[in-house]
């Protein structure tokens, strides 16, 4: 999405004091590595290494990364168009992964996530026009967990031709589903120069690095290809409560891997958090999704910095389809589009992200276009501005009738879901809500949309990894 409508919350000044903070952090307190190849590698660029695996980062290390890294990554689709180049303050939206349950559209039921569910949303993924970017969404359980991630990136290849983004378990799994992208778009040098996939990494928390995580970035950096890496931060918990010291440990824990992916091969594309300062709710002990503290500073860090960034957005606490769901859906889609955050993922994610809904899903698909349209520039020409016509049709006439507005009416926005009918006309269509119509159109597309299907031979090859990844665990 592109406009030139830009918020900002915090001014350059306050993003160099939290870029200041967190240098503070990585060369005072440092961070704890588990995983000794990134120990040994950020030492021999000059890191000081104490009680075996604290690492103190000099700031020279960091701003040299900021410097070295590539200020925008482009995803390609599976045909090898280049139609996400995520730099500026363009906007892409996207599904996320992993929800262990799913809140079945077809009897309003939450249960545990099966893979036709992960089959069922990236199919509606590919037929959504405002889904950019696609994700597995769900956790299928009737899979070993040790090999779900297989599952899930051969589904995604399958059943769409957007890029994708994954997430694997350990880095075996990293490893296979670059494997897989490799197959399907020709090989490694073509997937490096036109990446389909990028991937997410989580990381324990800012000032503790796990193996897998470490692992996965410096395999990742290794082959060329785009990957985030982000920290896990709660306030109260992992972090300080309050915005400011949240966002700085979070912040540190980027630069932490943005540091090992430009030591590791300066240049390779690193993607950075594009959110932060999340907080546990101190009345319930959860860490909500959909806080009004931490929206925009992140976004406002990956800016600074001139980095892309992945955010997310479109998602919800509530645990249903409803009011609470639509509000929560529209405020974090609008917030990310205003603070010009690049990969806005886990849309259709309800129930701080334990549960994904397709009808959620189709709703948030309304929603970004509604968006997009409010934030179009506005053409303002003689044409658009009809003055002639305005003339000729004077204070007594009207306009319904014209050529201008045959040719021109279609230039107004028409939702798919949201009602605009009077009440008689929406009674006689069945009187429904948001949800039921939003579910409705779930089945429609599931019905009649059909991906584009890969190549057979490449559909068994990727089934071959799948399987030689299960027979581990006699799967």
């Amino acid at each position: 999405m592109k406009r030139h409508t830009h918020f900002r919350r915090l001014s350059n000044r306050e993003c160099q004091k939290l870029h200041w903070a967190s240098l503070e952090i990585l060369e005072r307190t440092g961070a704890r590595l588990h995983h000794q190849p990134a120990i040994d590698l950020l030492q021999r660029a000059g890191a000081s290494v104490s009680d075996g695996n604290r690492v103190r980062i000099p700031p020279a290390l960091v701003e040299n990364a900021i410097s070295a890294a590539p200020n925008e990554v482009t995803l390609y689709n599976r045909v090898g168009d280049p139609i996400m180049p995520i730099k500026n303050y363009r906007t892409f939206f996207g599904t996320g992964s992993d929800c262990l349950n799913v809140l079945d559209h077809r009897t309003g039921k939450r249960r545990k996530a099966m893979l036709q569910d992960v089959v069922e949303g990236v199919t509606l993924c590919d037929a959504l026009p405002n889904i950019d970017f696609v994700m597995c969404m769900f956790l299928p359980g009737d899979v070993h967990t040790m090999v779900a991630d297989r599952y899930e990136m051969e589904t995604m290849l399958n059943y769409t031709t957007k890029p994708v983004i994954f997430v694997t378990t350990d880095l075996a799994g990293c490893v296979d589903a670059v494997k897989m992208a490799e197959t399907v778009v020709g090989g490694s040098k073509a997937l490096e120069q036109r990446p389909l996939t990028a991937c997410y990494i989580n990381v324990t928390n800012g000032l503790q690095h796990n193996e897998e995580a470490l692992q996965k970035l410096l395999y990742l950096s290794d082959k060329g290809l785009p990957s985030t890496y982000i920290p896990v931060a709660l306030g109260g918990a992992t972090a300080p409560i309050t915005l400011a010291g949240n966002m700085a440990i979070w912040n540190a824990g980027c630069m932490v891997g943005l540091v090992l992916s430009q030591l590791n091969r300066p240049g390779v594309p690193f993607i950075t958090s594009g959110w932060g300062a999340s907080a546990l709710d101190m009345r319930t002990t959860v860490s909500p999704y959909v806080e009004p503290e931490k929206q925009f500073i992140a976004q406002e860090l990956a800016h600074f910095y001139n980095l892309p960034m992945f955010a997310f957005g479109g998602c919800s606490d509530s645990k249903l389809v409803d009011q609470q769901s639509g509000i929560e859906a529209a405020l974090t889609l609008l917030t990310n589009a205003l603070s010009g955050s690049h990969l806005v993922h886990d849309l259709g994610y309800l129930e701080s992200g334990l549960t994904g809904s397709l009808s959620q899903l189709v709703i948030c698909d309304e929603l970004v276009s509604w968006i997009k349209e409010a934030l179009m520039p506005v053409e303002i020409s003689d044409e658009t501005l009809a003055l002639d016509l305005i003339e000729k049709v004077g204070p007594d006439g009207q306009f319904t009738d014209s050529d201008h507005t045959l040719t021109h009416f279609r230039d107004r926005w028409y939702p798919s879901l949201i009602e605009r009918s009077n009440y008689d006309g929406w009674k006689d269509k069945g009187g429904w809500d948001l949800g039921q119509r939003a579910s409705t159109r779930v089945e429609q597309i599931l019905a009649e949309h059909n991906p584009e299907p890969l190549p057979a031979d490449i559909q068994k090859r990727l089934r071959e990894i799948v399987q030689r990844a299960g027979k581990q665990f006699n799967r």
